[in-house]
């Protein structure tokens, strides 16, 4: 007998009681997972980006050098007296003539000799002295910067 009138601003869909709000959260899962997984690969990379063999360098006050076209060759001395050219070993009397290989030659290739600090001065000096005597200008030494 009696019907049921609505008495107001409510639903007009039949349901009482009950209303639906839109979601205004902003998820985050996928963000922290693309985080992680960045954050993942960095740290594999990390190790890979540090060059030659690992050589306890002194500190200096000079200035980094900027990395130009052409990627200079880099002879790390040991400590122990092994020398390696980027990270091969090379006997001492093989320096000079896999230098000359590996440079076709050109005397205004940069070379860069990384020296342990614990090594004696008198080793660094006959690498350097070889390097010079086969002709080769540009060499520097490598130090770590002080602090």
């Amino acid at each position: 007998m009696g019907a049921s009138l609505s008495s107001g601003g409510g639903s007009r869909s039949g349901r009482r009681g009950r209303s639906y709000r839109k979601m205004s959260d902003i998820n985050v899962t996928p963000f922290v997972d693309v985080m992680l997984v960045l954050l993942i690969v960095f740290m594999v990379t990390a190790p890979l980006l540090t060059s030659g063999v690992p050589v306890d360098l002194p500190k200096s006050e000079a200035k980094q050098i900027a990395d130009e076209d052409n990627k200079p060759l880099e002879i790390s001395v040991m400590k122990d007296g092994k020398i390696f050219i980027g990270e091969t070993e090379v006997e001492r009397d093989r320096l000079i003539p896999l230098l000359s290989s590996m440079t076709n030659n050109d005397p205004d290739r940069r070379i860069f000799i990384r020296g342990d600090q614990g090594l004696p001065y008198g080793d660094v000096m006959d690498v350097i002295g070889s390097v010079n005597k086969a002709g080769f200008r540009k060499v520097a030494l490598i130090s770590n910067p002080s602090k």
